[in-house]
């Protein structure tokens, strides 16, 4: 989806981190849904796996620990060893927990469609053309983002000048 390795890695932390927030905000609704069948939660988690959306998810334990273990080296820079040997150990500790966040993303899938719903959409991400979709889709978004900033950059360059033909008619040379 993105150029680098390392902006992937942030923006899949950020990304997961908005989702898991917007997960967690997201039961303040006004309506609440109804509650999912287990079949259809069921459903969810395997359109989510089928996606690769899960790989959204991996990076939220280590990126916790990490951040947490950032507290303690900034306080005391010292401990940096024992701190990387416990992160080592809390990273393997804390790595199943990411299966909660799944829970939450499949029920939220599991609450706005309905069983059939899901059923025809992993049929069609397990069809041909849906792997097509989800072979092909990264490289079209991460081509479309640099086209985007391309098209940016240029509009950004014509407003400039207009903003100077506009300030220069009014006196100013900018």
């Amino acid at each position: 989806m993105f150029a680098s390795p390392i902006a992937r890695s942030s923006c899949a932390i950020i990304l997961a981190l908005g989702l898991a927030f917007a997960v967690h905000v997201g039961g303040a609704d006004a309506q609440q849904p109804q509650q999912p069948s287990p079949t259809a939660i069921a459903t969810a988690k395997e359109l989510i796996t089928v996606k690769g959306a899960t790989a959204l998810w991996e990076p939220l334990v280590p990126g916790v620990i990490e951040q947490a273990k950032s507290v303690f080296v900034q306080a005391n820079p010292t401990l940096m060893k024992e701190l990387n040997e416990v992160a080592v150990k809390l990273r393997a500790e804390y790595a199943p927990r990411s299966a909660e966040v799944v829970n939450d993303v499949a029920k939220l899938y599991a609450s706005r469609f309905t069983e059939q719903e899901l059923k025809d959409t992993l049929a069609f991400y397990k069809s041909p053309l849906g792997r097509k979709l989800l072979t092909e889709e990264p490289s079209i978004l991460d081509q479309s983002m640099r086209n985007a900033q391309s098209w940016a950059d240029r509009l950004s360059q014509e407003v400039i000048g207009k903003i100077r033909t506009e300030m220069k008619r009014r006196g100013h040379e900018i």
